[in-house]
Formats: structure tokens, sequence, C-alpha cells
């Protein structure tokens, strides 16, 4: 099926476009049936720092598991609480 496509504006700025987008459906600009999957490795996922207290002998507890596994201890906090997250 060769459905003609609409063209797009020209933007000025990346707002202008973010705009756009926000209200108009992309349907009519891209023939979703030939898009592919990509991946892309080595995007880093969203994170956010945050301040956590934990007893003293707790984090020493943790800081010992993760230098046994050879790990950062703050690597190690997070696969424990994401394995925890996907048991519950």
């Amino acid at each position: 099926m060769n459905k003609k496509r609409n063209s797009l504006p020209k933007f000025k700025k990346e707002a202008d476009e973010r705009a756009y987008w926000e209200s108009h459906d992309s349907s009519g600009h891209v023939d979703w049936s030939k898009a592919s999957r990509v991946r892309l490795p080595n995007l880093m996922p969203s994170t956010k720092a945050i301040s956590l207290r934990l007893p003293v002998d707790l984090l020493e507890r943790i800081k010992t598991a993760a230098n046994k596994r050879d790990v950062p201890y703050q690597s190690l906090i997070k696969v424990w609480l994401a394995e925890k997250l996907d048991v519950a």
C-alpha cells in the first residue's frame, strides 16, 4: 500500500518540534509497516541519586558481601532491590 506521507514542517527549535509531536499523530508522516527494531546497547538508563541512611553495621555487612562478589556495594544494593521487587 503506497499511501502518500505528509511532509514534516521545519522547526526552529527543539521545543517547537516537541510541541508539534505532542499534538500530532506520527502515522501520517512515517510508514510504520517498514519499521524495524534497533538495539542501542550503549544507552544508560536514567538514574536518580538518593540519600539512604543505613545502620553502620548493615552497611559494613553489605560492603563485605559486595567485596566477596567483587562488585561495588552500591551496585549490589541495586541488584538486591531489583531482585526483591521481581519476586514480589
